[in-house]
């Protein structure tokens, strides 16, 4: 007998083959494809608060402008949500049973009650636009809002409508971390202690913590979700109305609004413009256009021609038709779309506009910046090996 030795076959071929079922590999990509999807939407909602400069625009655009109103009905302020106002407190009471609105101004009759009440108004408006202490500040603004509201709900021009719901909208975001008082106290509290360790906590404390800042997070980001979400329902609908009416269609919609002399605050201005058929009836197609194609052009750069296009809308809304309380609260709901980039720039396009007209002589070695978003939250918690922690709101 020789020395052959009879080759072993290897477990691998020894082993039968079976064929890869296609619906388990179909399953298990589109498991990981959705796991993947979940992780990134997760990522996207808990990583860090996104548009904080925009909520900061909002919050002082509606402050601003809810200030405005209360200024200027002063004069009125009885007859509206007054002890003179037509609409008694009964009459308040029966609506809110129907509708289930609530207002502060009918817990008294008292004339001093009231005055105390707008007095607080004012004075919530202000803090809110100055962001002291925003937080609370936020909900007593939308409490005033919701108030004033539902006390005379028959009795304003329709603009506080959305007012009303940007003011709720705003309590679950961090519109207090940019241009406010409350940013100025965090900045100043951060360099005075800059230089001092932070207290060792223990891990159940800082995984609280932790806890705190994700929740705070993914409640800012969903409200500004929300935000968007609300406007573009707003501009499609309007545009789906639109396109259903016979007059916007045949291009004379504008040209009867023109004439109506419950929206004529100027009447020469209104008939000038609407000596122009043309391009009354241009307008009103690019107006129906713009608000239909709006949900549709937010995640490229024709938004911008867009938002334009809306603004120039908003204006003439203002002026020709004496509706300035409407106009103000879309063209700042508009701001929500506006990247944080944007708004990181423009103080600096200000200091060069400023530097060019000689009204103000730039700083000798001042540096100007980058023009780049700032970290948005200050770190206060050491990162976990998978994230970083984004700053307290």
């Amino acid at each position: 007998m020789g020395n052959e030795q009879t080759s072993r076959p290897s477990s691998a071929a020894a082993a039968p083959q079976h064929p890869q079922k296609p619906g388990t590999s179909l399953t298990g990509t589109a498991r990981r494809r959705l796991l993947g999807r979940a992780g990134a939407l997760w990522a996207l909602l808990t990583d860090r608060p996104v548009s904080l400069y925009a909520a900061a625009v909002l919050r002082i655009g509606y402050g601003l402008l809810y200030l405005a109103f209360l200024l200027r009905e002063f004069p009125h302020r009885g007859e509206i949500w007054g002890p003179g106002s037509p609409w008694r407190p009964a009459l308040a009471e029966q609506l809110f049973g129907q509708t289930g609105w609530n207002s502060v101004l009918i817990l008294s009759d008292s004339p001093a009650y009231f005055e105390f009440c707008y007095a607080l108004a004012v004075v919530t408006s202000v803090l809110f636009v100055l962001g002291w202490r925003t937080r609370v500040m936020s909900v007593l603004f939308a409490v005033v809002v919701i108030s004033f509201h539902a006390r005379s709900i028959f009795m304003t021009d329709g603009g506080d409508n959305l007012v009303l719901l940007m003011a709720v909208y705003l309590v679950l975001t961090a519109c207090g971390r940019c241009w406010s008082l409350d940013a100025r106290r965090d900045r100043l509290k951060s360099a005075r202690t800059g230089d001092v360790p932070e207290p060792v906590r223990g891990p159940y404390a800082q995984e609280l913590r932790r806890a705190r800042v994700t929740l705070t997070t993914a409640v800012h980001n969903c409200g500004v979700f929300v935000i968007a979400a609300q406007v573009c329902f707003l501009y499609g609908s309007a545009g789906l109305y639109k396109v259903q009416g016979s007059t916007w269609g045949g291009g004379t919609a504008l040209h009867y609004a023109l004439n109506l002399e419950l929206f004529q605050p100027w009447p020469a201005l209104s008939h000038l413009v609407a000596a122009f058929p043309m391009v009354v009836a241009i307008t009103g197609y690019v107006t129906v256009l713009a608000q239909v194609a709006f949900p549709f052009v937010l995640f490229g750069r024709l938004k911008y021609p867009v938002l334009a296009v809306l603004l120039g809308m908003h204006i003439g809304i203002a002026v020709l038709m004496g509706l300035p309380l409407f106009s103000g609260a879309m063209i700042i709901a508009d701001a929500v779309f506006l990247p944080d980039r944007f708004y990181a720039f423009l103080p600096r396009l200000l200091r060069r506009a400023a530097q060019r007209t000689g009204m103000r002589q730039a700083a000798p070695g001042r540096a100007t910046g980058t023009g780049s978003v700032p970290a948005q939250g200050r770190p206060e918690l050491p990162a976990p090996p998978d994230r970083a922690v984004p700053g307290r709101g």
